[in-house]
């Protein structure tokens, strides 16, 4: 594939490993394949970085020392500025139930290292063209995406704000009733409950809901 027909041109990417080694290869790939790169070695300089930048995309190793990948998805979801953000994460730990934990933090992509450089440029590319995908929906409005239609007198309880606001920053039951000390079959009542209350059908409905309404 010619640099000249990657969709790379114009992409920015946010890259973060605590080896220099994987950091200088994959940057290069990548470059080489039209993506501008950005690299930080760890969470906390990424999250700096993150204040002033706003990357296409990141690729975020898992270990890494100061802040590791978890802590630093778990930060990037929940700002409303960088939340919408594709993240891939690269790990050495490949089994299902570590496939899963990077998955259910917030991780659109999980990577095994050692992987073939042409993989990751595939899933960067994929996840690119799926995030301009649904960026173009919302962009053409009533054609594609019209406004969410719900009843205006819809009341919410305390408890139900306070959950709608953490599935709009893409936060999965489970990691929602961590952070309310609740179990995951009472968020789980709660989303359906709102489901209900709204005539929405899915949690994808209840955030772009939340949002179009300033709720989150």
């Amino acid at each position: 594939m010619s640099k000249e027909s990657s969709i790379g041109e114009h992409k920015r990417l946010l890259l973060i490993d605590d080896d220099p080694n994987l950091i200088l290869l994959v940057k290069d790939y990548l470059e080489f394949r039209g993506y501008e790169v950005i690299t930080a070695e760890n969470g906390q300089e990424a999250l700096d970085i993150l204040e002033k930048e706003t990357p296409d995309m990141i690729i975020c190793d898992v270990m890494m020392p100061q802040m590791d990948g978890y802590a630093l998805v778990e930060q990037v979801r929940k700002n409303p500025r960088t939340s919408w953000i594709p993240v891939l994460f690269l790990s050495a730990k490949g089994q299902s139930q570590d496939r899963v934990k990077g998955l259910n933090i917030g991780a659109d992509v999980y990577m095994v290292k050692p992987f073939e450089p042409e993989e990751l440029v595939a899933q960067v590319e994929a996840s690119l063209k799926h995030n301009s995908r649904l960026m173009q929906r919302q962009d053409k409005g009533s054609d594609a995406a019209p406004k969410i239609q719900v009843p205006f007198d819809v009341e919410l309880t305390p408890t139900e704000l306070r959950v709608v606001q953490f599935v709009a920053r893409g936060m999965a039951n489970r990691e929602i009733a961590e952070e309310l000390n609740v179990s995951q079959r009472t968020i789980e009542s709660h989303v359906s409950n709102m489901l209900g209350k709204t005539g929405l059908h899915n949690r994808t409905e209840l955030a772009r809901w939340a949002i179009e309404n300033s709720m989150a």
